[in-house]
């Protein structure tokens, strides 16, 4: 755990170094508009990155979150577009069913086909998306198509806080909950660690693994009912890349490709982080080959960090083994 805190308090100073270097170059960065669209990007983020900390927690991983995000918002954006009078919550929970349906499909393909989540995930991410070019055929949902109350949910707020920021905490806050304080939540970490082992401690692998996956499905379908509202205008090509966005915030938070360890808060302040790095770079007029460079070089230090860690902890185990 103390790993963890070092990780996730190391993403908080970065943050800090990144905010107060941008800060003094452009003060119009901690305007409150500029924090506002920060803190609204980084909500639908974050929502995916909640659900790919779960599914990477169990030693799998889910590329198809950005198709699953853009077949969402076209069918939200599409069904609020033809019925006017439909409240939010039925665009939410419409988002999330589609979202939760491709998740349990990724679900059962990995766990029943005995294929791993890599290859099917990344075949699945071309099949949504495929399906929602064909469905579109070349057409789009413009934001002047869509009813009022939809657009504007995206820029309300309550107590001042905007409710895609509120749903983020929500959705961030009670995964943290459940992953932390109780038994689904240690069987998934279990499953991650060691998945043979957990099979012959009797943990029910097969129902936390579909779980896990519907779990990221729905959580990718409630973005792209949360992006169709703040984005408006929505086609075929709706999240396209943000596959490589969610995993690089579960990765750079600390969550381990290799299972078994990591948070979802963790993951959060992943997505926080490259969030303002985009937006920094923006301010700051530099080019945006060097947001994908970071990103990346981001994940290649934070996967040599978890196998450093690795060996210590193996050599040090190796040695207790040794003195008793």
């Amino acid at each position: 755990m103390s790993l963890l805190k070092t990780r996730e308090l190391g993403i908080l100073l970065a943050l800090a170094l990144l905010v107060l270097y941008t800060t003094i170059n452009n003060p119009r960065f901690l305007s409150a508009q500029s924090i506002r669209d920060n803190l609204l990007n980084t909500a639908i983020l974050a929502v995916m990155a909640t659900g790919q900390a779960v599914v990477v927690i169990t030693r799998n991983i889910d590329l198809s979150v950005g198709s699953v995000l853009g077949i969402s918002a076209w069918t939200v954006a599409g069904m609020m577009s033809d019925h006017q009078g439909l409240p939010m919550i039925v665009a939410i929970l419409v988002g999330l069913a589609v979202g939760a349906v491709a998740g349990l499909l990724n679900g059962v393909l990995v766990r029943y086909g005995k294929v791993p989540a890599l290859v099917v995930t990344l075949g699945t991410l071309y099949i949504y998306r495929g399906i929602t070019y064909q469905w579109a055929g070349g057409s789009q949902v413009n934001a002047d198509k869509l009813p009022a109350h939809f657009l504007n949910f995206a820029n309300d707020s309550i107590l001042g806080i905007p409710w895609l920021v509120l749903i983020a905490l929500i959705v961030v806050g009670g995964a943290t909950l459940v992953m932390r304080n109780y038994r689904v939540g240690r069987e998934l970490y279990a499953m991650g660690s060691s998945p043979q082992a957990a099979e012959l401690a009797g943990i029910k692998v097969a129902r936390n693994l579909l779980g896990a996956f519907v779990l990221s499905g729905a959580l990718a379908g409630l973005a792209g009912a949360l992006f169709a509202a703040r984005f408006g205008t929505v086609d075929a090509s709706a999240g396209t890349g943000y596959e490589l966005n969610v995993v690089a915030a579960v990765v750079v938070g600390g969550v381990a490709v290799f299972g078994g360890s990591g948070t979802v808060w963790g993951a959060a302040l992943g997505a926080l982080l490259l969030t303002v790095i985009s937006s920094a770079l923006a301010v700051l007029d530099i080019n945006q080959f060097w947001q994908q460079a970071i990103v990346g070089a981001l994940i290649i230090l934070a996967i040599c960090a978890d196998r450093l860690v690795a060996v210590r902890i193996a050599r040090s185990l190796r040695k207790r083994d040794t003195h008793v």
